[in-house]
């Protein structure tokens, strides 16, 4: 692990809880580190493809942010970051393997995991038990190498484009302003998406 100690504490606590989720992210944004880059400002990218607990460690470590506009969330549900350097155009695919999390938990892992998604307590013994296999599951991603736990490609396809700062107009439905790249046009009217949907549902 190339990063120190203290600044994956700082991750930790950023995103309010270690997980194995957030340890795949504090490992992808490691190897963006040592192969693209911290993004001091736009010209490093990361294009994510989850919003999995491991976005908060790449938006952390990395310096990408959706604020600056070098995050881009592509809702697919893969565990799947891609960095870009704009200076040089170069870029890497990371792409989780399926046994990034090691040894299929046992079965009463499992049916401790079942117990609480429907919402049933848990005892201490139980929460203990459950704590234990994610907190297992947390080191093994965190002392794997890298190439056990992520395919690493490089990428050919060009960077997105820069965000680009754009008029803002008001919705003629609510009245707030809204992005005019994001309004829509209905009935002779210019509204932001929310309104849009329901006259649309409503028509």
């Amino acid at each position: 692990m190339d990063i120190p100690d203290d600044v994956i504490e700082a991750a930790i606590r950023f995103h309010g809880h270690s997980c194995p989720g957030l340890a795949i992210g504090i490992r992808a944004a490691e190897v963006a580190l040592r192969d693209i880059g911290r993004a001091d400002d736009e010209d490093i990218l990361a294009v994510v493809e989850t919003d999995m607990c491991g976005v908060d460690a790449i938006q952390f470590l990395t310096g990408c942010t959706f604020g600056k506009g070098n995050l881009i969330h592509l809702d697919y549900g893969k565990n799947a970051f891609t960095f870009y350097r704009r200076r040089d155009g170069k870029a890497i695919r990371l792409v989780t393997r399926p046994a990034v999390m090691g040894p299929p938990p046992d079965n009463t892992v499992v049916a401790l995991r079942e117990k609480e998604a429907a919402g049933k307590p848990l005892s201490p013994e139980e929460k203990d038990r459950l704590q234990e296999a994610v907190d297992a599951r947390t080191r093994y991603v965190m002392d794997a190498a890298l190439e056990e736990i992520f395919d690493i490609q490089p990428v050919s396809t060009p960077a997105p484009k820069p965000a680009r700062i754009m008029k803002s107009v008001p919705c003629e439905a609510c009245g707030e302003t809204v992005m005019e790249s994001r309004t829509r046009r209905f009935m002779g009217q210019t509204l932001c998406i929310p309104c849009f949907n329901v006259r649309e549902q409503r028509w």
